[in-house]
């Protein structure tokens, strides 16, 4: 079975300041997918040299519709940090 490990780019204000200022890119990633899984997955995928992983797991929260009650899905986020002069075009990606 293969894993996908990269879901999509995740592309808001605060992670367009953040690639601009330390050329950080935001993915959403598999939950069970760890730090050297999504190094390798990026620097493979794009050709780039990653510096840094770091990752944050969001709990899904309760949601409600009528009466019936449900839970939104858990995701995961990881922040890659590239080396210095590597970059991503990931606006045509999405």
């Amino acid at each position: 079975m293969i894993k996908m490990i990269l879901r999509k780019p995740l592309i808001t204000e605060k992670t367009s300041k953040l690639q601009e200022k330390n050329n950080q890119y935001t993915f959403l990633v598999d939950v069970c997918a760890n730090k050297i899984e999504i190094k390798r997955e990026i620097e493979s995928k794009f050709g780039v040299s990653v510096k840094e992983v770091n990752t944050v797991n969001y709990e899904g929260r309760k949601a409600r519709v009528g009466r019936f009650f449900g839970k939104k899905s858990d995701f995961k986020k990881a922040i890659v940090t590239l080396a210095k002069g590597d970059k991503l075009d990931i606006y045509e990606q999405a």
